[in-house]
């Protein structure tokens, strides 16, 4: 559900993050300021949604997935984490970004002075976590080891229906690069659309044109239509 508030220029929108950052067009954010639910933290029901550390993490890079779409190529990110998971979130970035300051917020008054520091089996956290990115300037390729790898390659995995869906399509019907990039006025999205490599579902908008081109292609060849399957469907795969 989506809701919207007025505060003289700005427009606050309140809706499910990833469900609407999916709605932005590419390349059109200077700034990404987030603070998404640390994980069993808090003792309540939204910070203890996933089944695990790796759920969680396979959640919120898709959320660095569309960060990365969406943030201008000189757009800075910041994104708050808690102290358990900072290592794993910031690995998991770097497939993504280039992370410029993992920077430590410490907090020198809270609950944690009234512990019994002998009673402690580890130090308690008194610190929380900001790291920040901004986009690789240059030819990146992450290392083949680490969570971050085994995450895409999982990716891949769970992904492989839709990634045939789209790279089959084109391929019997001998689509270009340049018709994709006509029809969308996407140039740089052919790769990620019908790849494997950093493959990304295209918003409702882009999947219309995509079809409408495909349909037209097909016609013209006395083919069978591609792409048939409505937006909807794919984004509850994808989401599933």
């Amino acid at each position: 559900m989506l809701n919207t508030v007025k505060i003289s220029s700005c427009e606050l929108i309140n809706a499910d993050c990833l469900e609407f950052i999916r709605s932005l067009p590419e390349n059109s954010v200077d700034l990404i300021v987030t603070d998404p639910p640390y994980f069993k933290v808090k003792p309540e029901g939204w910070d203890n949604q996933w089944k695990g550390d790796d759920d969680y993490l396979k959640w919120l890079d898709q959320c660095l997935a569309q960060f990365w779409r969406v943030l201008k190529p000189a757009g800075s990110l910041y994104l708050f984490c808690g102290h358990r998971l900072a290592s794993d979130i910031e690995i998991m970035m770097r497939e993504r970004f280039s992370v410029l300051n993992h920077i430590i917020w410490a907090k020198p008054s809270g609950r944690w002075n009234g512990c019994n520091k002998e009673s402690l089996r580890a130090y308690f956290p008194a610190t929380e976590r900001i790291l920040f990115a901004e986009h690789y300037q240059g030819p990146y390729r992450p290392k083949d080891a680490g969570y971050a790898a085994k995450g895409s390659a999982l990716k891949q995995h769970v992904m492989a229906p839709l990634i045939s869906y789209f790279r089959d399509a084109r391929a019997a019907l001998g689509i270009t690069a340049k018709q994709i990039a006509d029809a969308t006025g996407k140039k740089n999205m052919v790769s990620h659309w019908f790849s494997a490599s950093q493959w990304q579902l295209p918003n409702e908008s882009d999947y219309l044109k995509l079809q409408s081109l495909f349909a037209r292609v097909a016609e013209e060849k006395h083919q069978r239509g591609e792409l048939e399957k409505p937006h909807h469907q794919l984004v509850d795969t994808y989401t599933s």
